[in-house]
């Protein structure tokens, strides 16, 4: 899995590692060292988040089909007979 940011979301990230590392730790990265923390989160740690995005999605949609499911048999009208 290959996730690709634009450069404003790549930018907008970088900085915000360095704001982490001077807030947190009372370190100044620069900008190479930010990405090159940001391409670790990326390979490493972003397939655990994106897992578990699909898993928390599957199971919304399996509930939301189980709900329409219970709506559809809500319409239904008796046969006469």
């Amino acid at each position: 899995m290959f996730i690709k940011f634009s450069q404003e979301q790549k930018n907008r990230m970088i900085a915000d590692i360095q704001r982490f590392f001077e807030e947190e730790r009372g370190e100044e990265i620069g900008e190479l060292a930010a990405e090159s923390v940001l391409e670790f989160v990326k390979e490493h740690l972003g397939p655990h988040f994106y897992n578990q995005a699909i898993k928390d999605t599957k199971e919304l949609i399996e509930q939301k089909m189980l709900s329409i499911e219970e709506d559809l048999y809500a319409l239904e009208r008796p046969i006469k007979g």
